[in-house]
């Protein structure tokens, strides 16, 4: 079924002989009027005709580590959003347990000519990982550009917020809400955003004259990882937790509300990521953007 002009024109604000005019790709109409007509006909789910479909500057490789934490797909959607106002084509790569590496979908991209590539929370974020496959890919003079875990020993484009401060951050906020026994969790220490946040926990408790030496539980990333730490920290008297994702911290809520433990009247928790989900968590989640 081909698009009905009078449901364009509403949406756009023109009138039917303008929506022809932009379908047949005739002269006579205004840029903006033409971008407002090609939007409202994307927006109703409408394909538009080929004569008006634009040709891709590119294709740009996107390889994320994975699709359940919702930061991620925030982080691809972003990205796709901006190559998409520059005509580029993205291709999203992510990995899964089992699947395709990293390395592998570098290859696959390498063969299809891509323009660029994009890199979040990838290998380079591992501090037991090699870089030289990064300097292979500058040295083909690629452009690459990597999300989270900045290193001075790769000579590429970065990314990356600042983790020690967002440790800073989470521990002075729980302090002020008068905890001293502050847990910290978040995924193994061989990434340097898992490092860094570590550095910065126990800066602002050294500061405030704590000590989080016994407190910390590392685990896996997500809902369970952080619900196993939050246990296990519980046991040894924490009040309040530092969590490395969105995901733990909804894990360590749901440890604390088994344990009997009211959220935050009894046990204070901060996330990290401002995931869109957290919008809809009883209570609203405390979080670092």
């Amino acid at each position: 079924m081909g698009p009905r002009l009078a449901d364009i024109a509403r949406h756009a604000g023109v009138s039917e002989a303008t929506v022809s005019r932009v379908l047949n790709d005739k002269p006579g109409v205004g840029s903006d009027t033409r971008k407002a007509v090609l939007t409202a006909l994307d927006v109703l789910g409408y394909e538009r005709p080929a004569r008006l479909r634009q040709r891709s500057a590119g294709l740009v490789g996107m390889v994320i580590p994975e699709l359940e934490n919702p930061v991620f797909p925030m982080f691809a959607q972003a990205a796709e959003g901006a190559l998409a106002q520059r005509g580029y084509t993205p291709v999203l790569c992510t990995q899964t347990p089992g699947g395709i590496t990293e390395d592998e979908y570098v290859e696959l991209l390498l063969e299809r000519n891509v323009s660029g590539i994009l890199f979040v929370s990838g290998r380079h974020a591992d501090t037991s990982a090699s870089y030289e496959r990064y300097d292979t890919l500058v040295s083909r003079r690629l452009p690459i550009v990597l999300v989270n875990g900045f290193t001075e020993a790769i000579p590429a484009a970065f990314i990356s917020c600042d983790d020690r401060e967002a440790g800073r951050l989470a521990v002075n906020h729980l302090v002020a809400l008068g905890h001293t026994r502050i847990g910290f969790t978040s995924g193994p220490d061989r990434y340097v955003p898992v490092r860094r946040k570590l550095d910065g926990y126990h800066a602002a408790l050294e500061a405030h004259g704590l000590s989080g030496r016994d407190l910390v539980e590392l685990s896996l990333f997500g809902v369970e990882g952080g619900h196993a730490a939050a246990t296990r920290l519980i046991e040894r008297g924490v009040t309040a937790m530092v969590c490395g994702s969105d995901m733990m911290a909804l894990g360590a809520i749901r440890a604390a509300r088994q344990r009997g433990l009211r959220v935050p009247e009894e046990f204070s928790v901060v996330g990290y990521d401002d995931s869109q989900l957290i919008a809809f968590t009883d209570p609203p989640l405390t979080t670092r953007r």
